[in-house]
């Protein structure tokens, strides 16, 4: 398993906005989660609670295992929908976060110049918005609350592994510092993730853990919208890409 820890920057010349405001945001929410369990349980995705169109708001008690099980619930936001959005931005702790951040620290710069900040926000969050859907629709009654930026932050890697098959990814593997093309690492981790989620099925619907089919979902809309970006920019759009472009026409081997 590689674990990517940077990617080649040398030939990005201006900070990518829109990924600095998107890790700050999350940063900010987990404070806030930090002073108010509350606020984790009721503004995160309750599969239930979305297809039902209810806000749960009292214990819920289930069978797992042969035990009884009861799972706190709290009160959300109207409409409940809304889950869907604000779940993104919350994590259930240190280490989630922190992965989650680096990953899009890492990939989401690069995503971003070449949509521009705009597209790139708006691809963001429908791609997190498809691995929600994928996650709901793997288990449309589930209690368990989902939260996370692992489904949006999915849709980048996707996104730049099609875009940017090319680029060095400098990640662990095993106990060694390897450089490798995009595509190597990204695909490795795709294909860890399917055999992950394929795993799951049939098991526990009570029982928390990694959201397989979210990222699953989120890193194949990233492609998706990749594969239409590579074909529908016939021509390079006014981004710090061009600007490198038109003035050392050999970067271009790097993408």
């Amino acid at each position: 398993m590689f674990f990517p820890i940077s990617d080649d920057d040398r030939h990005l010349l201006k900070p990518a906005w829109v990924t600095i405001a998107l890790v700050v945001a999350n940063a900010l929410v987990f404070w806030i989660q930090q002073g108010d369990p509350d606020f984790t349980l009721g503004w995160s995705v309750v599969p239930a609670e979305i297809t039902g169109g209810v806000d749960l708001r009292d214990p819920v008690r289930v069978i797992s295992g042969g035990e009884v099980i009861e799972l706190p619930q709290a009160p959300g936001p109207w409409p409940i929908y809304l889950t869907l959005l604000s779940s993104m931005f919350m994590h259930g702790g240190w280490g989630h976060i922190g992965g989650n951040m680096l990953y899009l620290w890492i990939f989401g710069d690069n995503v971003e110049h070449r949509f521009g900040p705009l597209r790139f926000l708006v691809f963001y969050v429908l791609s997190g918005l498809a691995a929600s859907a994928v996650q709901i629709g793997m288990n449309p009654d589930g209690l368990i609350p989902n939260l996370g930026a692992s489904g949006a932050i999915s849709g980048v890697m996707g996104a730049y592994m099609v875009m940017f098959p090319r680029n060095r990814v400098n990640a662990i593997f095993l106990v060694r510092m390897v450089s490798v093309p995009a595509v190597v690492v990204l695909g490795a981790w795709i294909v860890m993730q399917l055999v992950s989620g394929a795993g799951t099925i049939g098991g526990p619907q009570h029982a928390g853990g990694v959201a397989y089919g979210a990222h699953i979902g989120g890193f194949v809309a990233g492609v998706v919208a990749g594969v239409v970006a590579r074909l529908g920019m016939k021509k390079e759009p006014p981004t710090v890409f061009r600007d490198i472009y038109e003035r050392q026409p050999r970067v271009r081997k790097y993408w």
